[in-house]
């Protein structure tokens, strides 16, 4: 099927969302698991903040006037962040999500980024497979973790609310951890009263944009990130993402009754720093 890809404007918010709740509910469904958006009110809410964003390249493909699905792109940091990407379930596997895959692949070209990246459903087959084909490397198993609250503190690790005189050290750190810094996403979290910080030996030696599946996170250690999602009130969606590779934070989570929720990949195209300290990815990298 031959689609024709535009901007997503406004007016595309209610046939996006709902396309996006029943493509995620549809293939969660054949596999036993939890829809990522609850509700199609889950989904509108959404897209809309993404199709308002003016750090977000959101896309439509329609054919005939009809919407088919959509994608987005996460523009706020040199490497950019793809997703989530839909496509109406009447019409899938007929190569609409890979043509909006390879406009956005195009874009990051275009505008000379070093990369992009983004998070896939491992139990999602087809969509592993075809940003496989497309050059897609992967990077990281992640787990997503879930639970109650834990309360408690990691002494000598302080969180507070962070602030905007944090920025400064915030992207310091995320750029010793990643090669790069997430500025943009880490101020609008500081607008939102999401981001946190912890403090050791006085300095800020980690931050978190929020505890959850939209949220990422860096320390200098695991001490730091422990702190973090200690002092999380909640995890937001359906949990936080935590690189299944970093045993020890694991292990820890699951002593304080987190429990495994499912796994995802992080993969990527084009420059790809190995972290240099432990790290929570968001769902778009």
């Amino acid at each position: 099927m031959k689609a024709q890809i535009r901007r997503a404007i406004p007016k595309d918010i209610p046939a996006c969302g709902r396309i996006a709740y029943l493509a995620f509910k549809s293939i969660a469904d054949q596999h036993n698991f939890p829809p990522d958006f609850p509700s199609v009110e889950d989904a509108d809410n959404v897209i809309a903040a993404m199709v308002s964003n003016p750090g977000i390249h959101g896309i439509v493909a329609e054919a005939d006037g009809r919407v088919l699905g959509s994608n987005f792109m996460d523009e706020r940091a040199a490497i950019a962040g793809i997703g989530p990407i839909s496509v109406d379930p009447e019409v899938q596997n007929g190569s609409v999500g890979r043509q909006m895959m390879e406009y956005m692949l195009a874009k990051v070209i275009a505008d000379r980024r070093p990369g992009v990246r983004l998070v896939q459903t491992a139990y999602h087959n087809r969509s592993l497979s075809l940003y496989a084909k497309l050059g897609f490397e992967i990077r990281e198993p992640l787990s997503v973790m879930q639970g109650p609250a834990i309360a408690e503190s990691i002494p000598g690790y302080a969180v507070r609310r962070a602030t905007r005189d944090d920025l400064g050290a915030c992207n310091r750190l995320c750029f010793d951890v990643h090669g790069l810094d997430r500025g943009g996403e880490l101020l609008a979290s500081i607008g939102y009263g999401s981001a946190t910080v912890v403090e050791h030996l006085g300095r800020i030696t980690g931050y978190a944009t929020m505890l959850g599946i939209g949220g990422h996170a860096v320390g200098e250690s695991n001490n730091e990130l422990k702190a973090l999602i200690a002092a999380a009130r909640s995890f937001g969606g359906p949990g936080f993402l935590l690189p299944s590779r970093n045993g020890e934070l694991l292990r820890w989570c699951f002593s304080k009754g987190l429990r495994l929720m499912q796994q995802m990949t992080l993969m990527s195209v084009g420059l790809y720093n190995e972290p240099q300290a432990p790290f929570l990815p968001s769902i778009l990298f």
